[in-house]
């Protein structure tokens, strides 16, 4: 049993998103990302391009979500 069904902890991932230049495209994002990850932790920070997700999640929900968004989705970081 590994320590997410023994109620643990549940590790983060971080992505990196290109294209993201000011606070309105941060506020883009994120919107997409919980309408596509309800019930998700998540922070998405300008500097660095970093989005954060903690819980389960698909990161192909994650891709579709942020290039839906028009920005590009470069991966795990």
């Amino acid at each position: 049993m590994s320590s997410d069904e023994k109620g643990g902890s549940v590790k983060a991932r971080v992505y990196k998103v290109e294209g993201m230049t000011c606070q309105g495209c941060v506020a883009s994002v994120t919107r997409a990302l919980v309408a596509a990850l309800p019930g998700a932790r998540l922070t998405v920070e300008l500097e660095g391009g970093l989005v954060r997700i903690e819980g389960p999640h698909d990161p192909q929900a994650v891709r579709r979500a942020v290039e839906d968004a028009g920005f590009d989705f470069a991966g795990e970081a």
